[in-house]
C-alpha cells in the first residue's frame, strides 16, 4: 500500500512542476508583449522625431528662400514708380535733354537697375511675358486685343510686369491677351458657311 500511496503522490508532484511552468510561460508571454509595445512605442517616437526635424528643415529653408517675399512686395512699387518716371521722359525728350536733365534720367536708369539686381540676388524674378502663351499662374489677364501677329492665348502686351521668388508670385503681370484678330473672325466665318 505504501507503493500505491506514493504512486498518487509521485503523480501530484508534477503538476507542481507544470504549473510552475505555466506561471513561468505567461509571465515570458506578459514580458514579450510589454516588449513588442514598448519596440512599437520607440519607433513611434523614433519616426515623430525624425518627421518634426525634416519638417524643421522644411521650414527654415522656406524661411531663408522666402523671408525678403513681404519686404519684396513693398520695394516692387518703387520700381514701378522708377519705371513711370523713366516712360514719362520720352524718347524726344531724351535726345534733346540738356546736362541736369540727362543727368537726372541717368541717375534714375541706374537706381532702376541697382534695385532690379539686388532684387534679383534675393530670389526675385521679372516677369515679363510678352510672347508668351497666357499662364493664369503668373499672368491676369485686363483685356483682350485683336493682333493677327500671334495665336490666340499669346501675351500681346504688358500692362505692368510681375515678379515671383521661387516659385511663389509676389505679384502677376498684368497682361493683354491676342484674341487671334482675323483668324478667329475667318474661323466663325467658316462655320457659318455650312448653315447657309
Amino acid at each position: 500500500m505504501n507503493d500505491e500511496t506514493k504512486r498518487p503522490d509521485e503523480a501530484a508532484e508534477p503538476e507542481p512542476a507544470s504549473a510552475e511552468a505555466a506561471n513561468e510561460n505567461d509571465a515570458a508571454a506578459a514580458l514579450e508583449k510589454q516588449v513588442a509595445e514598448l519596440r512599437d512605442r520607440y519607433l513611434r517616437a523614433a519616426a515623430e522625431v525624425e518627421n518634426v526635424r525634416k519638417r524643421a528643415e522644411r521650414e527654415a529653408a522656406d524661411a531663408r528662400a522666402y523671408g525678403v517675399a513681404a519686404f519684396a512686395r513693398e520695394v516692387l512699387n518703387i520700381a514701378d514708380h522708377l519705371a513711370r518716371a523713366l516712360e514719362a521722359v520720352g524718347p524726344e525728350a531724351r535726345a534733346s535733354a540738356d546736362g541736369a536733365l540727362k543727368a537726372l534720367v541717368e541717375g534714375v536708369e541706374l537706381t532702376e537697375r541697382e534695385l532690379l539686381k539686388a532684387l534679383s540676388q534675393h530670389g526675385v524674378r521679372r516677369l515679363d511675358p510678352k510672347g508668351e502663351k497666357f499662364d493664369p499662374n503668373f499672368h491676369q489677364a485686363i483685356f483682350e486685343v485683336a493682333d493677327e501677329s500671334v495665336p490666340p492665348g499669346t501675351v500681346a502686351q504688358v500692362i505692368q510686369p510681375g515678379y515671383a521668388i521661387g516659385e511663389r508670385i509676389l505679384r502677376p503681370a498684368l497682361v493683354a491677351i491676342a484674341k487671334g484678330g482675323a483668324r478667329a473672325a475667318n474661323g466663325n466665318d467658316s462655320d457659318k458657311q455650312p448653315d447657309a
